[in-house]
This record gives structure tokens, sequence and C-alpha cells, in this order.
């Protein structure tokens, strides 16, 4: 608030006025729709059309590139300010990114031509990479590179997907789509380790922070990272017993996390176990993983839901509740209904993971509302949140 220009900032339609508004929105939308809309595809109801490559390549990627990444593209947009103290992206560039992002999702689902279809959804996170880039260059922030490089990689691996699009190659759309799961775990590896120990303690007024173990960190990111790169060049996604070894290692490594930040009153606060709870999945995916690459289970599916269902989607939903709350001015309490949306999303993702394989209809069914109730609660509780201006009178 030190560094804006008020009068030009209140200017602003509030929509607009931080990354986080529009894209959070945005995501809680298509997450509240595109899985009832999966699920119906699944079931041949609609079988008259057909988004770009099918039903089945539209999920993979949307569920990713259009869902995942814009959330992640809100949080960065609005969280580096406070990183850099120099203003935020707002106003025209934050409508111009929406607008990008927006006539990505219409394009894949109308089935565009591909020259319009490649280009409009490539530049998306392009666009995110640039201005992230160029926020954190203008004060030198070293520290904060690996997100751009992380971000960079994601859209070289979309580019990936869209190659095999145009391909007509399922393995490559596969390929990219299982790397940029995991540059998206990658990133909840960096801003998870950031945000979930500094939240615990600030929101049990508990004294200080555990203190980072930089080679731990280090180690997870990397892993992970390797993985992503193995899984875009293709060996990634056939059983080998190193690769059990590494994803073995890596849910250690992130139980080892946990068990550090957790304080037993985290149950008491839907903010705090909602965050906990979503990292936990993390560990979950990669012993999972761990197993079916030593051939322990016939399919990595479930263990890839565990981390996009309640990984990414139940990360994404705690953190969308806290920041919309505190870039809002509101008290850090979430309204009523929300921590029954954080425990939906976790029911569906354990009938997603557990029941599914065992009984697809009734899983799926319960895995699908489940879903689409804890984003319904959402919009219905934070849209008008995004959508307005601050409680307290502050631009932002």
């Amino acid at each position: 608030m030190q560094v804006i220009d008020r009068n030009k900032a209140m200017a602003i339609p509030p929509l607009f006025r931080l990354g986080f508004r529009p894209f959070f929105l945005g995501a809680a939308l298509l997450a509240l729709f595109a899985i009832p809309l999966w699920l119906a595809a699944w079931h041949g109801l609609l079988s008259g059309w057909q988004p770009a490559g099918g039903w089945l390549a539209w999920h993979r990627h949307e569920m990713l590139f259009g869902f995942g990444l814009a959330v992640v593209a809100g949080f960065l947009l609005t969280a580096v300010q406070n990183w850099t103290g120099q203003p935020g992206l707002s106003g025209k560039p934050v409508a111009v990114l929406a607008g990008v992002w927006l006539a990505g999702r219409i394009a894949w689902l109308a089935d565009a031509p591909l020259p319009l279809l490649i280009p409009l959804e490539l530049a998306f996170p392009l666009l995110a990479a640039v201005a992230m880039g160029r926020q954190l260059w203008r004060v030198r922030q070293k520290r904060n590179y690996p997100i751009v490089g992380v971000l960079t990689l994601l859209a070289a691996v979309d580019a990936e997907v869209l190659a095999g699009l145009a391909r007509g190659d399922d393995s490559l759309q596969r390929q990219g789509v299982w790397a940029g799961l995991w540059l998206v775990a990658a990133m909840i590896t960096i801003i998870g380790g950031r945000v979930i120990p500094f939240f615990t303690r600030r929101g049990l007024r508990r004294p200080g922070d555990p203190l980072p173990m930089v080679r731990v960190d280090q180690a997870l990111l990397g892993g992970t990272v390797l993985i992503a790169v193995l899984q875009a060049a293709g060996p990634g996604l056939s059983p080998h017993p190193a690769l059990a070894a590494l994803f073995a290692a890596l849910g250690a490594g992130h139980v080892w996390r946990l068990a550090r930040w957790f304080d037993r009153d985290v149950r008491t606060v839907p903010l705090l176990w909602s965050l906990h709870l979503a990292y936990a999945w993390l560990p979950v995916a990669c012993f999972g993983l761990a197993g079916w690459h030593l051939g322990l289970f016939a399919s990595p599916s479930p263990s890839l839901h565990a981390l996009t269902v309640g990984g990414m989607g139940g990360l994404i939903l705690a953190m969308m509740a806290r920041v919309t709350l505190g870039h809002t001015g509101r008290d850090l309490a979430p309204p009523s209904g929300m921590a029954l949306g954080f425990g939906l999303l976790h029911a569906g993702a354990l009938a997603r993971v557990g029941v599914a394989p065992l009984w697809p209809l009734t899983g799926l069914c319960v895995a699908a509302a489940c879903w689409a109730l804890a984003f319904g609660i959402f919009v219905w509780r934070y849209g008008p949140m995004l959508a307005r201006a601050r409680v307290d009178g502050h631009p932002g």
C-alpha cells in the first residue's frame, strides 16, 4: 500500500485490482463445472460434442493447465508484491491476462482450429512467467528465480501436450501432462514449505518458525523436477525400480516436513487443517507411485489422483480461502460452510483414490459430487469477496 498511487488503484474495477481476484474466481468456476462435464462425457451423454482431442485429452489438460495453473498464477502475481516491495500486476494487464486464459479455455472446449488454439493456450503460461520474471528481476530477488523456472517449464510441457494434440499422439500428450503434474508438485514443495509452517505458527500464535532445512528442501525440489523431466522425455512413464526409490525418498521427505510443521491444535482451525491435510496427499501419491514402479499396483491412476484431487485440489481450495480473506481486508476466519467444503473435497479424494478402483461408477460419482459441492461452496461464499472492493477501504 506504500508503493502504489491510491487514486489510480481505486479507479480500477475491483475484479482486476490484483491477480488473485479473476484467477481464483475463474479457476473455481472451471472446477465447479469441469468435473461434472467430464463425468457426463464419461457416461456417453455428450457423444455429439467433442472438444479438441476428445474428452479425455480435454479433462487431462484443463484440470492442470486451465484450473491449476490459473490459481498458481493468481497466487504468485499477488504474492510477488509482498516479496519485492513493488506494485503487483493490476488493472488492464490483469484483465488482458485473464482474457487470454479465458480464451484458451473456450478455444479448447469449442474445438477451435489448432492454428488459433495453440498460440492462445501457450500465451497464458508464457505471459505469466514473463510478468513474474520482470517483477523479480527489478529487485534482483534471486531466492524466487526457481519459481520463474518452474513456470517456464510448465509452459514447455504445455507445448509438448499441444504438439501431441497436433500430431494425434496420445503418448506425447500424457508425457506433457504427467510432467506438468510434477511441476505443480514442485511448486507445492516451494510454496507449501514457506506458507504452511508460517500460517500454522501465526494462526496458533506460536513463537518462531521451524528452522528451514535448506538441503532437504532443495533435494525435494530437485527430485521432483527430475521426475518431471523424465516424464516429459518419456522414460518416467514406464515402471522402473530406480524411480520407485526416488518416489519413496520424496515421500519420506514430505512426511518428515509435515511432522516438523504439525501442531495438534491445527485440528481446531479449518484454515490450517485443510492445508496440512492437502499436503499429506503428496506423500500418499509418492508412496503409491513407488509401489506402481515396483509392480505392486496395477495402475498409477489412483496415485496420480491422490496428487491431483487431494494434493493439488485440496491445497488450492485451502490457499484460495485464506488468501482471499487476507487480501480483501477480512479476518482470517472462513465463512459459514467453508469447513464443510474442505471436508467434502477430501472425502471426494478418498472416493477417487480408494473407492473408484474397486467400484468405478460409485467412486467416480461420489468424487465428482464432493468436488463440485466443495468448489460450489467456495464460489457461493467467496465469489462476492473477489468481485467487490476490500472491506477496509484499501486498494488491492
